[in-house]
């Protein structure tokens, strides 16, 4: 079903990740950019500028804007909470930038003032929106992989000592909440928990390695429990140059496979079906798509496109987005949980 109306679009926080979001935007069906919001106004306008639209460094007059139906929320991880918080006051509805916010307790607030005010509200996990990942969910949802054993996520990437320093508000716990757990790797751990359902029990070591003047973790391992039984690893580390594409493993009983980003490395099953055969052709000669894992900037806003779209077709039918504030906030649970474990040196509970 397609959107009958269109959309305007205002971004809070115009830092890299925002032309991403522009750009997806511009692409969007039935989704128009109207705006956008920085604090600072010669930010707001040189930005706004490229792309033809509102700059505002007011956000009151920004969000009173009669033609913004949707804030996308782009501030520094920590800063989601005040943000999303006075677009609902506004009555506006709003998407978040990964995580939904750096704290169970801070997205719980998020959610309940979205339900109080009647706004929806979606975090970006683009990387679901990716083909190799929904052909994977289907074929895990129909049961393919009979008894699932494994599970397990790697995001080994890099990121320069330069990259930390270009803002006071990185590697710390207040503004990143984590991080390459909690701001690199958490859509891995969005991708395995979307794959795997619910887990049960996780158990966490971080240390920080290769990068000075950070609070947070730059490596990272963890082992989980799933509510079906299967295990799992998840493996991320900042430190390792020159950075390879996230990756993705599903081991089952009756047939395994690896995703990489948007490639399948392995696609196989005890019992073959027809279109096995087409979905190794279609998805195992990718490259991943555009997305440097030693660069923060530069992704290929086809996901965050898709997801924009999904959005306007939340509204217009009343139905929830996929990605909702609950359902975005199982991720940033399970990583609070292996931090927590870190910290505690022992396993926790998540049931």
């Amino acid at each position: 079903m397609e959107t009958k109306h269109s959309y305007g679009f205002g971004i809070i926080g115009l830092g890299s990740i925002a032309v991403t979001h522009a750009q997806a935007i511009a692409k969007a069906k039935n989704c128009t950019l109207v705006s956008g919001y920085h604090a600072n106004q010669d930010r707001a306008e040189k930005f706004c500028m490229e792309y033809g639209i509102k700059a505002y460094s007011d956000l009151d007059q920004f969000l009173s804007d009669p033609n913004l139906d949707v804030v996308v929320v782009a501030t520094p991880s920590g800063m989601h909470l005040e943000a999303t918080l006075a677009a609902i006051k506004h009555h506006k509805h709003v998407i978040v930038e990964k995580p939904l916010e750096v704290t169970t307790l801070r997205c719980d607030q998020i959610i309940e003032a979205a339900r109080r005010e009647g706004v929806k509200v979606e975090g970006i996990f683009q990387s679901r929106y990716y083909g190799a990942a929904k052909v994977l969910k289907k074929a895990i949802d129909e049961g393919r992989f009979g008894k699932i054993t494994l599970m397990d996520a790697q995001f080994k990437w890099f990121r320069s000592q330069a990259y930390y320093d270009s803002g006071a508000w990185r590697g710390t716990w207040q503004y990143d909440g984590g991080g390459v757990f909690m701001n690199q790797g958490i859509h891995a751990v969005d991708l395995l928990q979307w794959f795997g359902g619910a887990v049960s029990e996780v158990s966490g070591s971080i240390a920080t390695l290769t990068h000075e003047r950070i609070e947070v973790e730059d490596t990272a391992v963890a082992t989980l429990r799933f509510a079906n039984g299967a295990l799992g690893i998840i493996e991320g580390t900042t430190g390792s140059y020159p950075g390879f594409l996230k990756r993705i493993e599903i081991c089952g009983s009756l047939g395994s496979a690896i995703l990489e980003e948007d490639s399948l490395l392995a696609w196989k099953f005890l019992e073959e079906q027809e279109e096995d055969s087409s979905i190794r052709e279609q998805f195992g000669k990718k490259n991943g798509s555009n997305i440097d894992a030693s660069k923060p900037s530069g992704l290929d806003p086809s996901g965050h496109c898709t997801l924009f779209e999904n959005f306007a077709l939340a509204l217009e039918t009343g139905s929830e987005p996929d990605i909702s504030g609950e359902e975005a906030k199982k991720s940033v649970r399970i990583i609070e949980a292996i931090y927590k474990s870190a910290k505690e040196r022992r396993q926790i509970s998540l049931s």
